[in-house]
């Protein structure tokens, strides 16, 4: 679900460090053998202890120093500062420009975007060569890649004409970490839903779900899960009167909006927090907690309680972490899995410098599926400078370098 309560992340520069580090052990942090020390020392003037606490005591003077000149006192993940222009490649990613599936049959699956969910049509094209290989990490392919669009965002479907990868598992659970959806805004969940159902679409929730409205962060808001003819998630969702972007309340006669966000299940929230804010540069939006019946239906996971995460760039839809609190069985993703496998999603997001951001990936390990920054030969695909990375639970990620056209338009 689409967290809604911003957040502000504070930074500390305290001007007592000893005494707030004493305060910090007394709370039970992980310095606590610190503390320790200073109550034997002060226990045991003159004697071996004495020596540790003057030790001591110069690394707090050092610490002090560097806190003097600038640096900061960072207390836990969620109090590091934003990503400012003072580091490389600040705010790295300008545009999450649009989010990917792979299909099996491209003309069914149309039939359901465009008819049912009425997504329009922007580009239908083919694509092969040792470029796309390359990109995509498989060889001796051929992809026919739709572009389409509902409201201001863009979804791509792809079919591997050749070679064919593997169906979904049918097991799929809404907790496991390959998980990952479109939230698409409706104006009125009754209708949505009805519509639903005459076209017989495959249900993953068992119905439509109004979260309490004890949760400020999400109460009041409808949402639905279901299937597309492949099995992948997607959601529908209707925010109540101010909740969500004021675009999805403004008066319309269609149906469906458009995309809020894409939502991905993670094992560890603050983990994906350093690839995502650190690395790529997005911004924290907002942060809930749900649980409770509701939640666990919506999802269809007993016992669901899910730490919320969302994150914007400065244009196109969100990202949204779903960390499972409970249960803890969500499967990983498999290690084999690969771009023509139907669990594969692919987020694109717009940089300035394909080669740069392909640098400061490697140098954090991350894992690539191309082999390096590749240059294909024309901007078929919207781009002519890409990569794929994994992220830490191995969602995919396309890096794509914006063109002369698109930077003159940023500027």
């Amino acid at each position: 679900m689409q967290p809604l309560r911003a957040t502000s992340k504070t930074d500390y520069c305290h001007p007592d460090p000893f005494g707030f580090a004493q305060d910090k052990l007394r709370e039970g942090s992980h310095f606590a053998h610190i503390h320790e020390i200073l109550r034997c020392a002060q226990n045991d003037k003159g004697g071996t202890s004495a020596v540790l606490l003057g030790a001591l005591s110069t690394f707090l003077l050092c610490f002090y120093l560097c806190l003097s000149t600038g640096l900061w006192l960072r207390v836990g993940y969620a109090q590091q500062p934003p990503i400012s222009d003072s580091r490389p490649l600040a705010a790295l990613v300008e545009k999450v420009e649009a989010v990917g599936m792979t299909v099996a049959d491209m003309d069914r699956s149309l039939e359901f975007y465009t008819k049912v969910l009425n997504f329009e049509p922007v580009s239908d094209v083919e694509v092969w060569g040792t470029e796309y290989e390359q990109l995509q990490g498989i060889f001796g392919l051929r992809m026919r890649i739709v572009r389409l669009r509902l409201g201001g965002e863009f979804l791509e479907l792809t079919e591997y004409l050749t070679p064919k990868g593997r169906l979904l598992p049918v097991d799929s659970r809404s907790n496991d970490h390959w998980f990952q959806h479109i939230a698409i805004i409706v104006s009125d969940m009754d209708r949505a839903y009805a519509w639903l159902r005459k076209h017989k679409i495959q249900h993953a929730s068992p119905g439509p779900q109004r979260l309490p409205d004890w949760n400020p962060n999400a109460g009041g808001i409808q949402a639905f899960y279901f299937k597309d003819p492949d099995g992948h998630s997607l959601e529908i969702l209707q925010f109540p009167p101010g909740k969500g972007d004021p675009k999805w309340h403004q008066a319309s006669d269609k149906l469906f909006l458009g995309i809020d966000h894409t939502a991905i299940v993670v094992s560890d929230t603050n983990a994906s927090l350093k690839f995502y804010c650190d690395l790529l540069g997005l911004q924290i939006a907002g942060e809930s907690e749900n649980y409770g019946t509701e939640q666990e239906h919506l999802n269809n996971v007993f016992g669901a309680r899910l730490r919320i995460t969302s994150l914007r760039a400065v244009a196109g839809p969100g990202i949204e972490f779903l960390e499972y609190l409970t249960p803890r069985d969500g499967r990983p993703l498999p290690t084999d899995a690969r771009a023509n496998d139907l669990l594969h999603w692919q987020t694109r997001l717009m940089i300035d410098d394909a080669t740069a951001a392909a640098q400061r990936a490697r140098a954090g390990t991350f894992i690539f599926i191309s082999p390096g920054t590749i240059t294909l030969p024309d901007a078929t695909l919207g781009f002519k400078k890409g990569f794929l990375l994994r992220d830490p639970d191995g969602h995919v990620l396309q890096l794509a370098e914006k063109d002369e056209l698109q930077k003159g338009t940023a500027r």
